[in-house]
């Protein structure tokens, strides 16, 4: 990943403007890489056209579907000609051949690792059930990569206060030897709650060409 010209550096987004602009098979099909991108990552059934949905506003942008899996496309929304964010498969309940999924984590591998524009991760996890296999996966390649990741504790409506936080503070624990490149929250979007923390992260992406080197994320 490489540093877009900070001359071109581009506004905060209007998260409530973003348009769906295309979808790809294989990476070979993703739009031009250049300016900003965040790719929002998760097993089938983390929510992650739902937290799409609620952060723009638009029930209809990203698709959701009651079939775990069904989603096999990267699914790109532009929010301007230079900034946009990416729905990325999800993965871990499709009863697809193994044969198919191997095929979906060969893609998603060479996005995280070969995509110049992609300037980090949003990695939604059940706040009831963090930390799984896929999870751990999508952090060693995004570790491998030096690439910021933002947790998403979604659901956080399904539990009172004390155990949603007990489980944010777990995750924080976890993730204390990579506390330079990831950060956790939690998120409902059913509650539409969580917006504000995703948005500062999300916009300093967006909009920083040297996040790298001089965000600090907090307390993870």
């Amino acid at each position: 990943m490489t540093d877009p010209d900070q001359t071109l550096t581009p506004a905060a987004p209007d998260y409530r403007r973003a348009t769906f602009l295309t979808s790809a098979a294989k990476f070979s099909q993703c739009p031009p890489d250049e300016g900003w991108e965040v790719a929002f990552a998760g097993r089938s059934n983390a929510g992650k056209s739902s937290a799409i949905n609620s952060l723009t506003n638009n029930k209809k942008l990203a698709k959701t579907s009651k079939t775990p899996g069904r989603t096999q496309l990267l699914n790109f929304f532009e929010l301007s000609p230079s900034q946009r964010l990416v729905d990325l498969p999800g993965y871990g309940f499709a009863k697809v051949p193994v044969s198919v999924k191997k095929e979906w984590t060969r893609q998603l591998e060479n996005y995280l690792a070969k995509r110049q524009s992609l300037r980090g991760m949003i990695l939604l996890m059940d706040v009831r059930h963090p930390m799984q296999p896929f999870d751990e996966q999508m952090l060693n390649w995004a570790m491998a990569a030096h690439m910021p990741v933002h947790i998403l504790l979604t659901k956080a409506d399904k539990l009172k206060k004390g155990p949603a936080n007990n489980s944010l503070l777990a995750v924080r624990k976890a993730m204390k030897p990579h506390q330079e490149l990831v950060s956790v929250q939690l998120f409902s979007a059913l509650k539409h709650s969580g917006h504000e923390q995703l948005i500062e992260v999300l916009d300093g992406w967006l909009t920083d060409a040297s996040v790298y080197e001089d965000e600090e994320i907090e307390e993870v």
